[in-house]
């Protein structure tokens, strides 16, 4: 390879840029205008149909069975969208259609089927198809304290309280619902009131008399109230 002076370089860096000549020629020497595409419908033919797989626990079998159309019809003529039931795979199936006002609404579907199986009521659960600000949250004991044995069983005792008393003024003073299935608890409601009932269950996790609780949650409650 012949060897380049510093000069000969210099000079060719210092050379315009030659023109590269665009391959495409366009008539009239200007670019043509962008196509204008109207909207497309849910399950239309630009957009492809969505869908969601809910899988059903062993144990929720027999009730989806009881109230299956309790969930089936608000998700049918409600919100235009087919839900079928998949017994091989133990699956609730949704999907959108053509008739779908909005894709958006399978999530919320999804979310309602879902409340369900954790173990909430359906009146409960079809609340998070007619409200926007509502949401399921979920933990377990263990993650606030590590508890074994006849311990694990008080604190269980604790929460719900005689014939679930407890429960259901935390569930009354916050505007939530609360399912206590064995070592996890699931919470739902707005974003502010699942707050303050997770403070009132970790209290009593932690050991605090339910006395304590209730009037924490009294000053709470009035607080939520005027805000």
């Amino acid at each position: 390879m012949p060897k380049v002076s510093r000069k000969e370089a210099a000079r060719e860096a210092a050379l315009p840029l030659q023109e590269v000549p665009v391959g495409m020629d366009v008539e009239g020497g200007g670019l043509p205008d962008k196509p204008a595409f109207g909207a497309v419908a849910a399950g239309g033919d630009g957009e492809k149909l969505q869908f969601r797989r809910i899988p059903v626990p062993q144990h929720r079998m027999t009730p989806l069975k009881i109230t299956w159309m309790q969930l089936y019809e608000p998700i049918t003529k409600n919100l235009k969208l087919d839900m079928r039931m998949n017994l091989k795979t133990k699956k609730v199936e949704i999907k959108t259609t053509a008739a779908t006002p909005n894709p958006d609404l399978l999530q919320k579907a999804a979310d309602f089927v879902h409340a369900y199986l954790l173990g909430f009521e359906v009146r409960d659960a079809i609340a998070l198809l007619r409200l926007d600000d509502l949401y399921v949250e979920g933990f377990e004991i263990k993650d606030v304290k590590t508890l074994r044995g006849e311990h694990l069983s008080r604190c269980i005792g604790r929460i719900s309280g005689k014939s679930g008393k407890t429960k259901f003024t935390i569930e009354n003073s916050t505007r939530t619902r609360i399912v206590l299935a064995d070592c996890r608890i699931h919470i739902l409601g707005s974003f502010q009131n699942i707050r303050v009932a997770r403070d009132a269950l970790c209290a009593l996790i932690m050991g605090s008399p339910p006395g304590k609780v209730y009037s924490k949650l009294r000053t709470v409650a009035g607080r939520l109230d005027h805000s």
